[in-house]
């Protein structure tokens, strides 16, 4: 840990990843220590097309903690973004305690200032929350000296950002503690496992979702017979078959169980009580797009998952991605800038049979997409290294193209 003897910051800046479960979080048994009433497992999505960026200084003039996302400063004393600066200062804390000389003391009575980016919509139901709460305890922890196990740290800034910690493929196993020790997130296979995996972000809405993520999961815990049934009778079985999918790479049982635990938990979002709406109508085209091409191809070649919003995630591999992403232009056409319509990894053009788009009974949708995001499996959080990425200036406040 750096000693600050000349009054001039210390910065680290860290980027992390968003993840899409695959078996959903939907529900907390303690909302302080956001510990979940089932175990999930995601896909860690690559920080090439998808990431949060956080800068974090130190000083010993900053006269008080600070914090700005996606350009604007906000309340540094959000309880959860206390709850996580808080207890990575205490493990600072304790190996100074232990007896590591390199800790400075000094150092840890210092305010910081944090400077956050997405490169993607926020609150939009693309695991936001998940990608900057992760960035932001990964990047603390670089600049503190903090060493182990950070995804229970993560967890209590946002339940899923604990998935984000880690690449590749991985579990959020709920625990059975009350003080929430043993509720971790755990690498099931890495982002290296299942290179022919394939992912599209179809944005139906950069728009703030109409129900958060929070609020929601209160109101389902409270009302929604069907969530218990699921946490209780639904989910540990799937979760196996799931996680023997992703280690025998078995695309369609791992398909199969993505839509089914989608659709399940988005009808415990209707059997909530209000009932509350992530889907629109964008989506429910997306869904009988999909079953309608796999019912044309004779087998499960794309599937669908949808989180806390509007937007599809799909899954597939890379011999049949070229031939699906032209059926969505197809059936979703796309404004005339065709250019702005497609970002990430490039997909080589397909022509598609006229048999195809006849079986599949659907009239267009234009302008249905906003636009579509191609990428695969990513690792966890990473350091930059090159101060010039870092997103506070010299001041220790933002640069102004951030």
């Amino acid at each position: 840990m750096p000693g600050d003897n000349v009054g001039k910051p210390q910065m680290v800046t860290c980027t992390a990843p968003v993840n899409i479960a695959v078996i959903k979080y939907w529900g907390k048994r303690n909302e302080e220590l956001i510990l979940p009433i089932n175990s999930s497992l995601s896909v860690t999505l690559h920080q090439d097309q998808l990431k949060t960026t956080t800068t974090v200084a130190s000083c010993r003039s900053f006269q008080e903690d600070r914090i700005w996302l996606n350009g604007k400063e906000e309340d540094v004393n959000h309880p959860r973004l206390q709850s996580c600066l808080r207890e990575i200062r205490r493990l600072a804390r304790k190996r100074r305690s232990d007896g590591d000389p390199s800790v400075d003391v000094t150092f840890l009575s210092h305010k910081v200032h944090i400077c956050s980016v997405n490169n993607f919509p926020t609150a939009a139901g693309l695991a936001s929350s998940a990608a900057g709460f992760a960035c932001l305890v990964y990047t603390l922890a670089q600049l503190y000296g903090v060493e182990g196990e950070l995804s229970g740290i993560a967890r209590q800034g946002s339940g899923s950002a604990c998935r984000s910690m880690y690449g590749g493929f991985v579990q959020w196993i709920m625990g059975q503690r009350a003080d929430g020790k043993d509720s971790v997130a755990q690498q099931v296979e890495p982002e290296s496992h299942w290179p022919e995996l394939r992912i599209l972000v179809l944005v139906a809405s950069a728009e703030r979702k109409p129900v958060g993520s929070t609020s929601g999961m209160q109101t389902s815990v409270e009302t929604s017979r069907l969530l218990k049934h699921r946490a209780d009778s639904v989910v540990p079985d799937r979760l196996k078959q799931m996680i023997e999918a992703v280690h025998k790479k078995d695309f369609a049982a791992f398909a199969e169980l993505t839509m089914k635990d989608s659709n399940q938990f988005h009808a415990t979002c209707l059997d909530t009580y209000p009932p509350i709406f992530y889907l629109n109508n964008v989506s429910r085209q997306v869904i009988s797009l999909v079953h309608q091409y796999n019912r044309h191809c004779g087998e499960t070649r794309v599937a669908y998952t949808f989180d806390a919003g509007p937007n599809a995630v799909i899954y597939t591999l890379q011999e049949h991605l070229a031939e699906f992403v032209q059926v969505v232009r197809h059936f979703f056409p796309p404004e005339s800038n065709g250019e702005k319509f497609f970002k990430g990894l490039p997909v080589d053009h397909a022509v598609l049979s006229e048999e195809l788009t006849k079986d599949i009974c659907l009239e267009p949708m234009p302008k249905g997409i906003s636009y579509i995001i191609s990428t695969e499996a990513g690792p966890g959080p990473c350091v930059m290294q090159d101060p010039i990425q870092h997103l506070l200036g010299a001041d220790a406040l933002p640069k102004k193209n951030v």
